[in-house]
């Protein structure tokens, strides 16, 4: 049949019909959702969930929870069903999520930057004593998380943290994480620029903001003018590192697209300076690509960084410039890499003030409710209105008088909280992992603890910088993949054949000094119990074998397999 004006297609040959509808793509003119949480945030803004919990849920109980709100929406305000106690790592991929499910919730508290006032650290030490057992991890992220909290108290625990200028909006969800910051912004002697005017402009932009609660995934955020480097800025969705242009003073580096997960990338460089009045419109462009050019489709795919993988550095910053921003952004230098490879700020520093913060090292993040509340209170004792959480789940005392110091650090070391931390304390970090973790396979809180207090007394004198990060599943929460030695929980056959608990080893991994991602050594797996003898055994073969000034990573990189075994 001939092609007619009302029969075009008949004149092309007919093209091959995709079995998907694009990537879901807002930007493309894909607005159906392709899958079930695509349709859920269609459905509803996570963000009015808050709303139900208040008036419903709060009142007649768990069950009462919509499923779409319990393992969805409600995440939009920090809350995370957690694990039931007594279902092994075995049944973790197993169960159907309503059979993982306890009737208790993880609440998150943002801390945006790290930065409190010891009036708000007591009420989150109150809050965890009162309504969660306790419980109140530091984050890698600088968040505080609680457990045990039950939805009736939910309202309670809102009306207390608000209270104090805290919250848990988005501090979950498909939406602006927590802006993780230099936890000495504004008050270190080397600092290249002080961030924390572009922090609060951020998040008064974005936080509780409808425009930006239904992003493909969450959105990770650094900024830092520290030349330390010191917010892991090479995996966060975006960050802003502190540079000094040539021509235009003190700014911001700007890197895009990092992440780590079961499909690790760092991040790039957009090759762009930008200023501290800048950087929120930069961010809310790069925030608003990610919203509106990012992939809906499958779950696996829909981080940042799988889009700027597609597209490429040039092409995204093109992208910002003639699309969002609408002007054309200055090219600028990279940043320099860091004097040191601690870059914690554990331990006593001078401020530009003249007074001194103290930088001291909780076990893996783990802390409670009362520890929490007396560090307020040594802070106070001695001076100080302001603390911060740092991105290695340490804290940090500000504003100490030089006659005070010393009495501060006797009296943290009294509570297990030392600012001279050996290595081991200083460098090990764990996600949360099985005790209340629905996606985790092994332990890993204890675990971690007690590989301290093995390894320092097995090698006290060892004193070199190492990481040694344990994470209970593939999901890197605990930072693995840059890890010096990164522990990934799996369940493994013991010599007599029995399944236990244990890791793969990534051996290497490094940020800041060379970044890149640990190697792994084939069929190199390790049980719990086998742990230390591991460990022992490759750190003295590094000790032997390493060149004069060889960090551990560059060390990992050139050994032989039987060396790392």
């Amino acid at each position: 049949m001939a092609a007619t004006p009302q029969n075009p297609a008949a004149a092309t040959p007919r093209r091959k019909v995709s079995r998907h509808r694009g990537e879901g793509q807002w930007a493309v003119g894909h607005h159906t959702p392709l899958n079930g949480n695509e349709q859920f945030k269609k459905d509803d803004d996570g963000l009015n969930v808050r709303t139900r919990i208040e008036t419903i849920y709060s009142k007649r109980g768990f069950d009462s929870i919509d499923p779409n709100d319990l393992r969805g929406r409600m995440r939009w305000w920090g809350l995370y069903t957690q694990r039931k106690p007594g279902i092994d790592g075995g049944k973790t991929a197993v169960l159907e999520p309503e059979e993982l499910d306890d009737e208790y919730f993880m609440l998150r508290v943002r801390i945006d930057g790290g930065a409190l006032t010891t009036r708000q650290l007591r009420v989150i030490g109150e809050v965890s004593q009162e309504f969660a057992r306790g419980t109140a991890d530091i984050t890698d992220r600088q968040n505080v998380q609680y457990h045990w909290i039950r939805i009736e108290d939910v309202p309670e625990i809102w009306n207390r943290l608000e209270g104090v200028g805290l919250s848990t909006v988005t501090a979950c969800g498909d939406t602006p994480r927590v802006m993780i910051g230099s936890p000495v912004a504004g008050i270190a002697e080397d600092e290249i620029i002080d961030a924390t005017p572009a922090l609060e402009e951020m998040k008064r932009r974005v936080l509780n903001n409808p425009a930006y609660s239904n992003l493909p995934r969450k959105f990770k955020t650094a900024i830092s003018g520290s030349p330390l480097l010191d917010v892991v800025h090479e995996i966060n969705d975006v960050a802003f590192v502190g540079v000094e242009h040539p021509e235009h003073g003190p700014g911001f580096d700007v890197w895009v697209g990092g992440g780590l997960s079961t499909n690790p990338k760092l991040g790039v460089r957009l090759g762009t300076w930008v200023s501290i009045d800048d950087v929120p419109d930069v961010y809310e462009g790069v925030i608003s690509i990610f919203r509106d050019y990012g992939y809906r489709r499958l779950r696996n795919r829909a981080r940042l960084k799988f889009l700027v993988a597609d597209w490429g550095a040039e092409k995204f910053r093109q992208v910002l410039e003639d699309e969002y921003l609408k002007r054309k952004l200055t090219d600028g230098p990279a940043p320099e890499q860091p004097s040191q490879q601690w870059r914690d700020h554990i331990g006593v520093h001078r401020q530009k003030d003249g007074r001194f913060y103290v930088g001291f090292a909780p076990r893996v993040g783990r802390v409670d409710g009362a520890t929490l509340t007396k560090i307020a209170d040594l802070a106070e004792a001695h001076g100080s209105g302001r603390v911060r959480t740092t991105v290695e789940q340490k804290m940090i005392v500000l504003d100490v008088e030089e006659d005070k110091v010393d009495s501060l650090v006797e009296a943290l070391e009294a509570l297990d909280l030392t600012a001279r931390p050996s290595s081991f304390r200083r460098g090990t970090m764990a996600c949360t992992g099985i005790e209340f973790c629905k996606l985790a396979i092994v332990e890993t809180k204890q675990r971690g603890a007690q590989l301290i207090d093995e390894l320092e007394r097995r090698l006290p004198h060892f004193d070199e910088p190492l990481t040694i990060n344990l994470n209970g599943c593939p999901n890197a929460c605990a930072r693995i993949q840059v890890a010096d030695i990164g522990l990934k929980g799996q369940l493994m056959l013991n010599d007599q054949g029995e399944q236990v608990e244990g890791y793969q080893v990534h051996l290497g991994g490094a940020l800041g000094l060379e970044a890149g991602f640990g190697r792994k050594v084939r069929g190199l797996k390790v049980t719990s119990d086998e742990l230390p003898d591991y460990i022992e055994r490759v750190l003295k073969r590094f000790q032997a074998e390493r060149e004069d000034g060889e960090r551990f990573a560059a060390w990992a990189a050139r050994a032989g397999e039987e060396a790392l075994s």
